[in-house]
Formats: C-alpha cells, sequence, structure tokens
C-alpha cells in the first residue's frame, strides 16, 4: 500500500505552486484546500509546508507579504513569481509525460502521450 507521505515527497514543491499559480494565499489555507481536493487522501503537514515555502522563497520561485491585520490574524501570504510560474508549467509538462510513461508500465489502458 502506498503511504501518502512517499507520493508527495517528490510533489510538494508543485502542489504548492499550483495552489499559488490560481491565487496568493497563505499557509492554512493551502493545506486545507489540498485536502479538500483530495477528499482527505493528501495532508500537508504544517512543518513540510512552511519548510517548503522558505525552500521555494530563497530561490525565487515565491515570494512573501504580511496580509492586512485589520482583517483578524496577521497572516504571511505567498504569491507566485515569474520564475515559480514557469517551474510550474514546467513541472506540469514533466507529470503529463511521466504519468503516460508509468500509466504504461503499469499495463493501464488510458496511457497517452
Amino acid at each position: 500500500m502506498l503511504n501518502s507521505s512517499d507520493i508527495l515527497r517528490g510533489y510538494t514543491d508543485t502542489i504548492i505552486l499550483a495552489q499559488l499559480a490560481k491565487a496568493d494565499n497563505y499557509g492554512y489555507v493551502i493545506s486545507r484546500n489540498v485536502q479538500e481536493i483530495t477528499h482527505g487522501e493528501l495532508q500537508l503537514k504544517e512543518a513540510t509546508l512552511y519548510t517548503t515555502f522558505r525552500r521555494l522563497e530563497n530561490a525565487g520561485l515565491v515570494e512573501s507579504y504580511w496580509g492586512n491585520e485589520n482583517s483578524g490574524a496577521r497572516r504571511r501570504y505567498y504569491h507566485l513569481t515569474e520564475a515559480g510560474r514557469r517551474l510550474y508549467e514546467e513541472n506540469r509538462e514533466d507529470w503529463r509525460r511521466y504519468r503516460a510513461i508509468i500509466s504504461e508500465l503499469f499495463g493501464m489502458e488510458d496511457a497517452e502521450r
């Protein structure tokens, strides 16, 4: 049986980039969105999430800023940079290609390139 942590390990950066490609956001909402989209099958742990944010920011793929504290707690939002958007698009294409290859290896009929 596959462990969701094993599945996430190689795709955490791209999962976060995908969420930020939709809109700027902060960690809790991104984590909740991943859980909702995957019907609870995948979860981003807080430590993993913020370690990934720091790594992405240090690489120039995301930028952070403080949100408006007048609307409640002060939150750090993350924004996808142009370099982050390019990497996200490259990773999407890579995923399409590898998904097709793995589907072929597994003998699945929906393999398409």
